[in-house]
């Protein structure tokens, strides 16, 4: 079983709900056992910033998946939970889960890189995960607990 971290993130209807919702959802699949859920934080939007806040956390998983078929359950539970993509890429969404670490592997293939290329840049993904586990070593060998650091 490998072991990884997705972010969750949302800021249309009842946030706290779709997060949790997505987190249950993800543990009813196949391959995929929740060990761990960070707490939500209320976070200013990135990108366009004129839209709603967003709620945002973490969640450990052990699987069985690859990091290409654990996206594609991420992006099932997305659509699920009515993430619709026909809009601003970093614009207003009722879901959103990111595969942000992948057992210390690093995947760089069309659609999918692990780990989550603007992850060192955003403290609302950085701090759910110290949470879970602030000596998590990220590939390049930094723990995220150093990372948060750097951006505080």
């Amino acid at each position: 079983m490998a072991r990884a971290y997705v972010g969750l993130g949302a800021n249309l209807g009842d946030r706290a709900a779709t997060l949790l919702r997505a987190v249950a959802l993800l543990g009813d699949e196949n391959g995929v056992e929740v060990v761990s859920v960070s707490s939500f934080r209320d976070t200013e939007p990135v990108g366009l910033v004129e839209q709603p806040r967003f709620l945002n956390g973490a969640v450990e998983l052990e699987t069985r998946l690859p990091p290409r078929e654990l996206l594609a359950r991420l992006l099932a539970v997305e659509a699920r939970l009515g993430r619709r993509r026909d809009g601003h890429r970093f614009g207003p969404r009722a879901i959103d889960l990111d595969l942000l670490l992948y057992e210390g592997e690093e995947v760089d293939e069309p659609g999918l890189t692990v780990p989550h290329p603007r992850l060192r840049e955003r403290r609302f993904a950085l701090e759910p995960l110290a949470e879970l586990d602030p000596g998590l070593v990220v590939a390049g060998g930094e723990t995220v607990g150093k990372l948060l650091a750097r951006l505080q």
